[in-house]
């Protein structure tokens, strides 16, 4: 049972990740490697405000502004430099290490003695002794259904159909007289945010902050995307953002069950064993999709 919860609990931290790497490769066809920089810019933000004391929750708010900030510096880089995109956010990433190193002080942080979401003295006194076990699962999938419901606001808004036709017909933005190039700024900005902010999460229940707790971030991003996107993709009923999400469980669920025949060392290589075997398979599934429409 411990392990199930641990694979949900993991799997649904990701799905925030997750859901901002959905907007970045799948609505804006965006190659944003920023990601594997402000994942770990939300854990250095959250290490530094819980160590002087300030409420955890705030500091999920402070991560995601940190996270907006990288990408709208990400979109700044590429829309006004007229850098490429893929090395926009590959220049990002670099710089944030060293930011995050600033921000941080160091390259580890222990928070075994700060008080933070998943632990404080507020939850100790109202849940009851009975579920305090699931304590972690019930605030992580509250934190889930929170960013799921306001990203799914958000693109049914007049910003986020903008958002959506960038990615997908950019002319028509400029026929709508709309900067195309704002569009994705604001785009990046909300991606790396719910990025930053499942950095957060993950840094506070994991209780420490490393330096290196970004690298692969944009692989399991892109994972879990991709399997969500393929597995449910004839459940028309089943949004995409709900998909994706299911997607990150699937994936850190797989990769656990792997890890359990292997040792430990070998988890990178795992994950580059399944991304490969999921991006194939997603190559395969569409073009049977395009052979039985030209048949």
């Amino acid at each position: 049972m411990d392990f199930v919860i641990s694979i949900l609990e993991q799997g649904l931290i990701y799905g925030i990740l997750a859901l901002g790497v959905y907007i970045t490769y799948k609505i804006l066809d965006f190659p944003d490697l920023t990601v594997d920089g402000s994942f770990p810019l939300g854990g250095a933000i959250t290490a530094y405000f819980l160590t002087g004391g300030m409420n955890p929750y705030l500091t999920l708010l402070l991560a995601f502004a940190a996270g907006a900030v990288a990408g709208i510096c990400t979109g700044l880089i590429h829309v006004k430099c007229r850098v490429r995109d893929l090395l926009s956010g590959i220049i990002m990433m670099t710089a944030l290490w060293t930011i995050n190193l600033y921000v941080a002080g160091t390259a580890n942080v222990p928070l075994f003695s700060q008080q933070t979401i998943f632990k404080n003295d507020t939850l100790s006194n109202m849940i009851p002794e009975g579920i305090q076990a699931y304590t972690t699962l019930i605030i992580v999938i509250v934190l889930v259904v929170i960013s799921k419901i306001l990203l799914d606001l958000y693109l049914e808004t007049k910003s986020g159909y903008l958002l959506r036709a960038v990615g997908d017909n950019p002319t028509l933005v400029t026929s709508l007289a709309k900067d195309q190039g704002n569009v994705k700024i604001v785009g990046l900005a909300i991606a790396n945010g719910l990025v930053s902010l499942a950095g957060s999460v993950f840094c506070q229940e994991e209780r420490v902050f490393e330096i290196s707790m970004g690298t692969g971030a944009i692989v399991i991003g892109l994972a879990s995307v991709i399997i969500g996107t393929s597995l449910f993709k004839k459940l028309t009923l089943l949004k995409a953002t709900s998909a994706v999400l299911i997607g990150s469980v699937v994936y850190k669920a797989c990769v656990a069950i792997a890890l359990r025949n292997f040792e430990p060392q070998a988890m990178k290589l795992i994950t580059a064993v399944l991304f490969l075997a999921i991006l194939v398979l997603g190559m395969e599934r569409r073009k049977k999709v395009k052979t039985d429409a030209g048949a």
